[in-house]
């Protein structure tokens, strides 16, 4: 319990800056591709965080940099308490990105090392929802504190940083899942860590990483925007609650399939992923609010279904031994996804107008769910065992 409420808290802290954009963007003059690089940076610094020390809680334990993580996250909220240019914003940004690329590797291997053998879906489920969960939780909670609450650019991040010091009193009192071992420096050694027994699993679970991952970078860094655009309204809280209507339904995606197996809910999540962003896309290009919400609840929940039987089908061919490498290699290939596009599309978002821009993030879904079509086979996976 101390380990998922402990992701969820750091993800939080990173999620609470988002309905704030376009506060900092209206007060400061921030434009939406100064936005986009705020959200790139982030990603960067996940992903330098997941290969360089995707593999230290092997050797320093998962308890110990759990809570490096969460002091991260901590001082990236801090950091933010005066945001007035891109050059103060950055930096919490990669704070915050530290501490989710640790976080994604130490305490969701941490989490998997902990959890009950049933239900079959808990340990996957919330290893790779309690992020999504964390980030919508404090986008939400954010857009309400800086709506309702005093000190608007403050609060969220106040109310952020003493939820991680309660996170850290937890982890503190937790046993540790591994036996620490030796090679600490040598674990730094940048590396993208590939069990042989996944490797036929990796085409269809890189393509269902990459394509969902995308639509949450979309999201990231536009929902402020849309908000803004096609609600008429610069509402912190509805700005949180359009981030939400995706990031949220994700919880359901894995429990509503743990009965299908790995590959079969991995496959129908990743159609109706697809469907659902069609859906986004037609509501950005029409108006439609409410065609734009349910497209993004539909994928939202079909992207838990296909990530968390991807990771099911994963975790079943590793050991303790390799799930930190592992789990840090998952979410390098999601925030490949999340950050490739937003630099592209921050590239765009001075030339383009959003609808335009959302046409890519369709054909890419598209092509996701055409790849998990052919590679997840359970007949041409077999071929490469």
């Amino acid at each position: 319990m101390a380990a998922a409420v402990s992701l969820v808290a750091v993800f939080a802290a990173s999620g609470a800056p988002v309905p704030l954009y376009e506060r900092y963007r209206a007060a400061d003059g921030l434009t939406a591709g100064d936005l986009s690089i705020a959200a790139v940076s982030y990603f960067v610094a996940v992903m330098v965080a997941l290969v360089v020390f995707g593999r230290l809680s092997d050797h320093l334990g998962r308890k110990a940099v759990g809570v490096i993580a969460v002091a991260l996250a901590a001082a990236g909220c801090l950091s933010l308490l005066e945001v007035t240019s891109l050059a103060a914003l950055v930096p919490g940004r990669i704070l915050h990105g530290l501490a989710c690329g640790l976080g994604s590797s130490a305490i969701a291997a941490y989490i998997v090392d902990l959890a009950p053998q049933w239900p079959r879906w808990l340990a996957a489920t919330t290893a790779a929802g309690a992020p999504l969960i964390g980030l919508t939780i404090g986008a939400v909670g954010s857009g309400a504190l800086a709506q309702y609450g005093p000190a608007p650019l403050q609060a969220p991040y106040l109310g952020a940083t003493a939820l991680l010091l309660v996170c850290t009193l937890g982890l503190l009192v937790s046993p540790e899942a591994i036996t620490p071992r030796h090679g600490t420096v040598a674990s730094l050694k940048p590396r993208v860590h590939l069990p042989h027994a996944i490797r036929p699993l990796l085409p269809a679970a890189v393509s269902v990483f990459f394509g969902t991952w995308a639509l949450g970078g979309f999201y990231q860094a536009f929902s402020p925007t849309i908000s803004a655009q096609n609600l008429g309204t610069s509402n912190s809280l509805v700005a949180g609650i359009v981030f939400a209507s995706f990031m949220a339904p994700y919880a359901i995606g894995g429990p509503l399939t743990g009965r299908l197996s790995p590959l079969t809910a991995q496959r129908a999540g990743m159609v109706v992923f697809a469907l659902g962003v069609i859906g986004i896309v037609i509501g950005l290009f029409t108006g439609a609010v409410v065609t734009v919400i349910v497209g993004g609840v539909i994928a939202g929940a079909a992207q838990g279904a296909a990530f968390t039987g991807s990771m099911r089908s994963l975790l079943a061919r590793t050991n303790s031994t390799d799930r930190a490498g592992l789990m840090s290699t998952v979410y390098l290939f999601s925030y490949g996804g999340a950050a490739i596009p937003s630099l592209v599309s921050g590239r765009l978002a001075g030339v383009l107008e959003l609808d335009r821009i959302s046409l890519g993030y369709a054909a890419l879904a598209i092509l996701a769910a055409l790849i998990v079509m052919v590679f997840s086979r359970p007949g041409r996976q077999s071929r490469f065992n």
